[in-house]
């Protein structure tokens, strides 16, 4: 699976990056950003799952790789 933050959408709350700081991390204004690939090793899926739940702008896509 991968995780992508849609920036249009993303106000900086922070906490995807609170949530799964290995997937997830702030740019230079505090927003959101997806650290590396986007890839999500399957022990931080979880904190992915949880990561998007909690965007309060829903910015957070999980895309299920085929």
């Amino acid at each position: 699976m991968k995780v992508t933050i849609d920036s249009g959408r993303c106000q900086g709350h922070g906490r995807c990056y609170d949530l799964a700081p290995g997937l997830f991390g702030e740019d230079d204004e505090g927003y959101g950003r997806v650290s590396g690939d986007g890839a999500v090793p399957p022990e931080q899926e979880h904190p992915a799952r949880r990561a998007a739940a909690n965007c309060p702008e829903r910015a957070i896509e999980i895309l299920q790789e085929v």
